[in-house]
């Protein structure tokens, strides 16, 4: 059992690893928003789809699961629009932050969806996030770029949670390639209006970080996180992968020489510590 613990909470490390990669990547393909989305989840589908024959994983689902997997997929694109832009208009390490403020939507709104005890404890929690995001974007002016970077990404972190806690009660049902196979491909079918007005050439020019982003971030990923949901609490899925900003803003560093100022540390401080907290709180009342 303890082995087993352990296992899991080294698949959801590796799979941070890989969805950490959408940082650099976002800032490193030089292509409008909407056209690196729509080819990444295009590109991730087609992989996606042909493993699944491949390894003949099933790839139906039940009528009743169709419209909550449907929305679920809807919530994920809006989540890698959001981000993107968010990551174009601030950094890396704004981005990512910022993002990971989804673990205290995930606590609030897990009650609602779940129908788990709220907790008030959550409401501080809310405010320490509230702290790290004035300090994230301490000019509060809607001119400011990194300000609407800010106000982007958090809409991007509630569309994530949202997304996540769809999607909890169905990967004991179906295979996270197979999720994943839905996610990609209504994706990439809401954007396919920008995939088609998209550059050629342009495309063809950034195709390796296109390629990086579908492999990588998205089908190994992402399929991954997903597996990992049937071993925890979504609190908890969230609490864990709150070491992906770590991952994220280190290969900020390496790939970017993007170092965080002062500010954005403490912001992150702030963001990462009620995580923790919420961490240690679970725990003892486990």
């Amino acid at each position: 059992m303890k082995g087993g613990h352990i296992s899991h909470i080294l698949e959801i490390n590796l799979a941070m690893i890989f969805i950490s990669t959408s940082g650099v990547l976002g800032r490193y393909v030089d292509l409008p928003v909407p056209v690196t989305i729509g080819f990444r989840a295009l590109l991730a589908f087609f992989v996606l789809w042909l493993f699944c024959r491949y390894k003949r994983i099933p790839l139906h689902v039940k009528r009743a699961d169709a419209a909550r997997i449907g929305v679920a997929a809807l919530l994920m694109a809006m989540h890698w629009v959001t981000y993107f832009y968010a990551l174009q208009w601030s950094n890396v390490a704004i981005g990512m932050l910022t993002l990971f403020t989804y673990p205290i939507f995930t606590a609030l709104l897990e009650p609602l969806v779940l129908k788990t005890k709220f907790q008030p404890m959550h409401l501080l929690l809310c405010a320490l996030v509230l702290v790290g995001i004035y300090f994230l974007s301490p000019t509060f002016d809607l001119s400011s770029g990194y300000t609407m970077a800010v106000i982007i990404g958090l809409f991007s972190a509630l569309a994530y949670a949202l997304r996540n806690l769809l999607l909890k009660g169905k990967v004991a049902h179906y295979n996270g390639s197979t999720l994943m196979v839905y996610q990609t491909g209504i994706t990439a079918f809401l954007l396919l209006p920008f995939i088609g007005m998209a550059d050629f050439g342009e495309v063809m020019y950034q195709w390796k970080g296109l390629l990086a982003l579908a492999l990588v971030t998205t089908a190994l990923g992402h399929t991954l996180f997903l597996m990992t949901f049937r071993f925890f609490s979504m609190t908890t899925v969230s609490i864990l992968s709150s070491v992906q900003p770590v991952y994220g803003i280190l290969m900020g560093v390496v790939f970017l020489s993007e170092l965080p100022d002062a500010e954005t540390i403490l912001g992150g401080i702030f963001i990462l510590g009620s995580v923790v907290i919420e961490s240690v709180r679970s725990k003892s009342l486990a």
